[in-house]
């Protein structure tokens, strides 16, 4: 047992404490509130309770990074780290980040020291359609003991990336008009495929079992609604080619990076699509960023759209997630909705908030005390909690 004491508690579940605690068990938030004499009352009995002073501190939720490549490219390695896009075939649905991932990638360690508990990770943005994201916790002995879900979305990118990527090799797709097209004919297959198996299914002695496809049976899981589509749009007709394509199959879908999305947010916000913004400490180093903006994030929240913001690591290292966040409420966003971004809107837009994104009783027991506001400059992470267990002591 842990109780996390004295703190001025942000949950991010729209309620504060001043001088609030925290009493978690067996991995699980099991109390939270104010009133300490009954928290210290349930623990007298139990002589292995730990207890953390928390008096002047920010306690938080665990902060999410909604989409990022963290393992993938993994720190100061090369090419020998680079196992983030199988650029080889413009459509692999079938590539699970899980497989890719190193554990031991040292910006998992620096995720931790800065609060990040949680990441939505994946294959970059080479293909067509690139294979299926993961949620991992920052702390575990292996890859096993990390996973929050998996999987957790089907990436799929639009744009730039696979034209420039393919057209390299001179071959499908070289323009927005094939990568359209091929993922349309992924989804016309998958559909077909997943008809086939249920006419076999309710009637097997009349009917034959088609052949395993294991690309179709990764799509399944997305034409079943089990895990949204994960869209690499930064453009504005990008972004919308990919929510209309999302419709013609009934998908779900969100917009990831989402660049210009500020210039059509009352689209944005009549389709119900969510944002996950990002990277946005970054240059302009491509065509499709000529129009990225730190107001992005704000003016899409204020449209009423739910925004989620992320490093995209390496491109932004994790450990400045918060970072990113509080740039963002200097050009405009609301305060607690930039916290929302990497807390609970996060875990929402990832469909993971069951266990994770806020502080409340019956999630896992991802905490962080910080000794000052996240969106402090000089702020520091203190201690880092996941799972009940105290990861990291900076002290």
């Amino acid at each position: 047992m842990l109780l996390v004491k004295n703190g001025r508690i942000m949950t991010a579940a729209g309620v504060n404490y001043d001088k609030g605690y925290i009493l978690i068990d067996e991995g699980k938030i099991i109390k939270i509130g104010e009133d300490l004499e009954a928290a210290e009352e349930a623990v007298l009995n139990d002589k292995s309770c730990e207890i953390i002073d928390a008096s002047g501190k920010y306690v938080l939720p665990g902060f999410i990074d909604a989409h990022c490549h963290i393992g993938l490219w993994e720190d100061g390695v090369g090419f020998e780290g680079e196992d983030g896009n199988e650029a080889t075939d413009p459509v692999t649905p079938h590539l699970r980040a899980i497989d890719g991932v190193y554990h031991s990638d040292r910006a998992f360690t620096e995720a931790r020291e800065n609060g990040v508990t949680t990441v939505v990770t994946g294959p970059g943005s080479a293909n067509v359609v690139g294979g299926q994201f993961a949620a991992l916790k920052t702390f575990g002995s292996r890859i096993e003991d990390m996973i929050l879900k998996e999987p957790v979305a089907m990436k799929i990118a639009f744009g730039e990336n696979p034209k420039t990527v393919y057209s390299e090799k001179r071959q499908m797709p070289m323009t927005r008009m094939a990568t359209a097209a091929l993922l349309r004919e992924s989804f016309m297959r998958a559909s077909e495929y997943k008809q086939l198996m249920e006419e076999y299914l309710r009637d097997k002695g009349n009917n034959d079992k088609p052949d395993y496809d294991m690309k179709m049976e990764a799509l399944l899981k997305v034409l079943k609604g089990e895990i949204p589509l994960k869209a690499h749009a930064h453009r504005a007709d990008d972004i919308l080619t990919a929510i209309r394509i999302a419709k013609e199959f009934n998908v779900k879908i969100t917009i990831e990076h989402c660049t210009e999305g500020y210039l059509i947010k009352d689209i944005l916000a009549k389709e119900g699509v969510s944002a996950v913004i990002g990277p946005l400490l970054t240059d302009r180093s491509k065509i499709e960023l000529k129009n990225q903006s730190l107001k992005a994030p704000g003016i899409l929240s204020e449209a009423g759209i739910k925004v989620a913001i992320m490093t995209d690591h390496p491109c932004v290292p994790i450990q400045y997630l918060s970072l990113c966040a509080a740039m963002a409420v200097r050009e405009g966003m609301d305060e607690y909705e930039a916290l929302k971004a990497i807390t609970i809107n996060a875990a929402e837009i990832a469909e993971i908030d069951e266990r994770v994104g806020s502080l409340e009783v019956g999630k896992d027991a991802d905490v962080i005390i910080m000794d000052g506001h996240p969106f402090e400059l000089k702020s520091r992470v203190v201690k880092t909690i996941i799972n009940g267990a105290v990861v990291f002591d900076r002290n």
